[in-house]
């Protein structure tokens, strides 16, 4: 069963939150003893993550549960970059059980999600333990819960209808998700052009005194706010790049690395614009993934005295939002 996206999420307890995790959608079964862990595509996770295809051995026969790979980093909170290079680095990895489909053979898909989540929580969950963990309701006003997900870098939240059926396949909104990113101001540089006006901005951030290169997007714009951009960063054109730590020597994971090749598409400016930018995290070589623009600071741009321009605040690292551990498992 898909998520349907959504700008806001209802409030009630006929929709109840949980955490939007950052990482792999999977299916475990369990039938004549033998356990398979899936991805939404099919592929086999059994042998990319057997610590938690042997935890899964626990589980009861005949049965099938829904849930999320995830990869936590060193500050406690879920990073898909860790997730992606798991096997060469050395962050745990949990499955974030939500749902049941099958228990002891007997189909529970058109049962409602509120007993489909106490068979969850009796019948399978306390014969289980780490890495396999629940996921959560939390209890608390959605706008609290945004908050907290905006302070702690996490991806967003997750509202599911209490009396929904499970619908393998479908986005019928009786599942809904929210992606809260973290948000912050960086300086651009430059852009890639358009046949109209400019194609993606390249921003950057300010450390002693030298902007570096974070990421380079096209999202967030519409056709009015790109050519009302465009006015606004024409008249910074210089021919010289602005960025210390240009070239790149190769595109990196996400494709999002600037190398001399694709400089040569690049349009600079002088680094006087600021905008807000979305942003889901940050990769461990200094990238942005999945950066949005927001919107271009009031007063446009920023102080003469380069050094007076802030760098990137300091990430909170403590999880207000406790996860759930093996101990919590057995008490819910």
């Amino acid at each position: 069963m898909l998520l349907l996206a959504s700008s806001r999420l209802p409030e009630g307890r006929n929709w109840p939150v949980e955490i939007k995790f950052d990482g792999f959608r999977a299916l475990a079964f369990k039938s004549g003893g033998r356990v398979r862990l899936r991805s939404r595509n099919d592929k086999d996770f059994v042998g990319r993550y057997p610590a938690i295809a042997q935890a899964l051995t626990s589980m009861p026969d005949e049965t099938v549960i829904d849930g999320e790979i995830v990869a936590l980093d060193r500050a406690g909170k879920p990073s898909f970059n860790a997730l992606q290079n798991y096997g060469s680095a050395a962050a745990p990895v949990f499955f974030y059980v939500f749902d049941v489909l099958v228990l002891n053979g007997q189909e529970v898909m058109r049962e409602p999600l509120s007993r489909r989540r106490e068979l969850l929580e009796t019948k399978v969950l306390p014969l289980l333990s780490e890495p396999i963990r629940y996921s959560p309701v939390l209890d608390a006003p959605v706008a609290d819960l945004i908050e907290s997900v905006k302070a702690q870098g996490l991806e967003g939240l997750v509202a599911k209808r209490l009396d929904s059926k499970y619908e393998p396949g479908e986005r019928s909104g009786a599942w809904l998700k929210m992606r809260v990113n973290q948000s912050e101001e960086f300086v651009i540089g430059g852009y890639t052009p358009s046949a109209k006006n400019f194609d993606a901005l390249v921003i950057g951030e300010y450390r002693n005194r030298q902007l570096f290169y974070v990421a380079r997007t096209r999202n967030g714009f519409t056709p009015a706010l790109r050519a009302e951009l465009f006015k606004k960063i024409r008249p910074f054109e210089v021919t010289r790049c602005p960025f210390a730590n240009l070239p790149e020597s190769h595109s990196g994971r996400w494709g999002v690395g600037l190398t001399a090749e694709k400089m040569k598409v690049c349009r600079w400016l002088e680094p006087r614009l600021v905008g807000l930018f979305e942003f889901v995290e940050e990769t461990p070589d200094g990238h942005l993934r999945h950066c949005k623009f927001v919107s271009l600071r009031e007063n446009g741009g920023i102080s003469a005295n380069r050094s007076r321009f802030p760098s990137r605040s300091s990430r909170i690292s403590k999880l207000l939002i406790p996860h759930c551990g093996e101990n919590d498992i057995r008490k819910r």
